[in-house]
């Protein structure tokens, strides 16, 4: 069975297109898929994500799957009584007062926010494998919500390039206290760095490069 392979960032520079064919047998697993990749990868480590989820090596491929080669990597209104959780990844600029405003609630004794800025570079460029870190990025923010008792939470992270000072990501939460509101911050901020597949380029006057990461 041929399928086609998303690639993003360094992978999708290095191979010159945005996506890859490669030729599996049945009844094969994101391991044999890895594998044939790795021409693409020379080298490189990146995870498979199979359908828009991280996939273990012995998960099976089918052919109207959808992959996408993730490298190391740098979203209504609810209804009454339910938490606000909010994920969105966007090409436009971001605005913590609106995403403070959505998660502020009647039992909320604290709101902590967070913006990380473009700093010591002329400007960054962000890439997403939208489709998967959106959904990514809303479980991060369920997780914490459901750990730390949270009010609401609600998290989005610009594409495209992002000037000099200007805000990347912006998280906020709502507690009835602010231990819980500081921590659960905290943590999705860290979680969203680590597993949302987005990745960063620095853009100086001496040249651009992708920011080294971690896998997922």
């Amino acid at each position: 069975m041929r399928l086609q392979v998303r690639l993003f960032a360094v992978l999708r520079e290095r191979a010159g297109a945005d996506s890859v064919e490669i030729e599996l047998d049945d009844g094969a697993t994101a391991a044999d898929a890895i594998a044939a990749l790795a021409p693409v990868a020379d080298g490189m480590p990146f995870r498979l994500a199979v359908n828009r989820e991280y996939a273990d090596g012995d998960a099976p491929i089918a052919s109207a799957d959808e992959l996408a080669a993730i490298p190391p990597v740098s979203g209504g209104a609810p209804k009454a009584g339910e938490r606000v959780i909010r994920a969105r990844v966007t090409p436009d600029s971001l605005d913590l007062g609106g995403l403070t405003r959505a998660v502020g609630d009647p039992g909320a004794g604290a709101i902590v926010s967070f913006q990380g800025v473009t700093r010591e570079v002329g400007s960054l460029t962000y890439e997403a494998y939208a489709e998967m870190a959106e959904p990514r990025i809303e479980a991060i923010l369920r997780d914490c919500a459901e750990r730390y008792d949270l009010l609401g939470a609600a998290a989005e992270h610009r594409v495209g390039d992002v000037p000099l000072g200007e805000p990347s990501v912006i998280v906020a939460v709502s507690a009835a206290h602010r231990g819980e509101a500081f921590a659960g911050a905290r943590e999705a901020i860290d979680r969203i760095k680590a597993e949302a597949p987005i990745w960063k380029k620095e853009v100086a006057d001496g040249g651009e490069h992708w920011v080294e990461g971690a896998l997922p």
